[in-house]
């Protein structure tokens, strides 16, 4: 084994106090059973830092099957590589086997790579070192040991840390080659942790960047929900922009007004703001922000069409949004259906009559609908009413209800507008009501 720093005990802040009782009955179960075993990557990273981490990984010299035989809650997960889940309670650990690189030395395992340079399976296993030299970061190639609670830094991580920049071990157009998705976790953990990516690795983005859209959308939605639902999800967003990757996850955000951009940051502030204080929070409300812009671009044409074939319209617009960013993005349908539903919601705000209002009110989508309609109205100063109103509405009963949402004298109800443009005063085009008719009644006849 080349050069490492051994930090001990003394000399570092990581406690066993801020490791989940879970992960430290895997690190001694895998000590006990005459394994190594560390705790790795984010985790030792964060507590040096000085945070509470959420989630804890274990390496260890054990392979998937030995891990699965010390633990009785184990399931064994993975294709590209084999990897353990071991359950304590509700907390699930992952425990993977140290990997290794491509060489002679492990000619029995599966390692195929692309012209292009990315790795596209990797079963192989190796050594601590090995393990530690593969990682992504400097600042995540760094072990604790539950053997002597020192920690082990193979790449200048702790360098890295204390100068608080992003480094890639390796070469970065290579490490960038193998896997094009280390481009987007630079570019998330520099938000997260407020580090600057190192000259080195920022450097060959601009060129690589394309190879992003090769990577299977599946893997870029999960990649998408780490970088905008971890709770920095405006700085992320920021900078994506800065380093231009946003476009490769998200084509339509190119180019969008000021306006637009500005919903976007507020729905991602808003998302950041219930992480912080552990509420839920749910993708669908998040991409009807970020695929809003497109959505609207695409409804430009239909701003004078009577309702139903509005919403006809509206409803088919939106499937193509949809399905032009599964094409980047795979959003999975229980959530863009959401989405669909808060954006053909909005114009049913502007109109009048209490028994429309009610009905709003009481459908299932409503409060996500209106959190966003109040995202609008910060950009858009004709909504200010209807938010305001719809606000006041939640707030009251009764007669104070009904008058909220009578009609103006001298102007009639008007039905869901087929508008998105802000203007909440222009009534949507009525259908006239036909007469009925009374039926004749004519004298009995004789015959009769």
């Amino acid at each position: 084994m080349s050069e490492y720093q051994r930090i001990p005990r003394d000399q570092h802040g990581v406690s066993r106090k801020g490791i989940s009782s879970a992960a430290l009955r895997v690190l001694y179960g895998l000590h006990e059973a005459g394994f190594e075993s560390y705790l790795v990557g984010g985790a030792v990273r964060d507590l040096l830092l000085g945070g509470a981490p959420k989630d804890f990984d274990v390496a260890t010299n054990a392979t998937p099957e030995q891990v699965q035989e010390v633990f009785r809650r184990c399931r064994l997960i993975g294709r590209r590589f084999r990897i353990a889940h071991v359950r304590f309670g509700g907390e699930i650990i992952e425990v993977t086997t140290f990997r290794g690189g491509a060489s002679e030395e492990h000619e029995d395992s599966e390692h195929r790579q692309m012209e292009s340079g990315r790795i596209v399976r990797d079963n192989v296993f190796g050594t601590l070192e090995e393990d530690a030299l593969r990682r992504d970061f400097t600042v995540n190639a760094l072990y604790y040991s539950i053997a002597d609670f020192s920690v082990l830094d193979f790449a200048d991580g702790l360098a890295d840390l204390q100068a608080r920049q992003m480094q890639l071990i390796g070469d970065p157009e290579v490490r960038y080659r193998e896997d094009p998705v280390r481009m987007l976790r630079a570019a998330r953990l520099a938000a997260k942790l407020r580090f600057s990516i190192a000259p080195a690795s920022l450097q060959p983005i601009g060129k690589l960047a394309p190879l992003l859209d090769d990577i299977p959308p599946a893997r870029l939605f999960d990649e998408s929900l780490k970088l905008f639902m971890g709770g920095h999800g405006r700085l992320s967003f920021e900078k994506l922009e800065e380093l231009d990757l946003l476009r490769h996850l998200f084509p339509g955000l190119a180019k969008i007004s000021d306006d637009a951009r500005q919903l976007i940051v507020s729905a991602l502030e808003s998302t950041d703001a219930r992480v912080a204080q552990d509420k839920p929070v749910t993708p669908a409300f998040l991409f009807a922000a970020l695929l809003w812009p497109s959505f609207i671009k695409r409804m430009e044409r239909y701003t004078d069409l009577a309702p139903e074939e509005w919403l006809e319209a509206a409803s088919s617009a939106a499937e193509t949004v949809f399905s032009g960013t599964a094409k980047r993005v795979a959003l999975p349908r229980r959530f863009s259906g959401v989405s669909k539903e808060i954006w053909l919601l909005q114009p049913r705000f502007a109109a009048m009559g209490v028994g429309r209002a009610r009905r709003l009110l009481r459908h299932p989508r409503f409060r996500a609908a209106y959190d966003f309609l109040l995202l609008r109205a910060a950009v858009e100063p004709a909504l200010q009413a209807q938010a305001d109103r719809w606000t006041k509405a939640q707030t009251v009963e009764g007669a104070d209800f009904d008058r909220l949402f009578q009609p103006t004298r001298g102007a009639a109800a008007a039905e869901e507008p087929g508008s998105l443009d802000g203007d909440a005063e222009a009534p949507a085009k009525r259908r006239r009501r036909r007469r009925r008719r009374k039926p004749r009644v004519h004298a009995p006849s004789e015959s009769e």
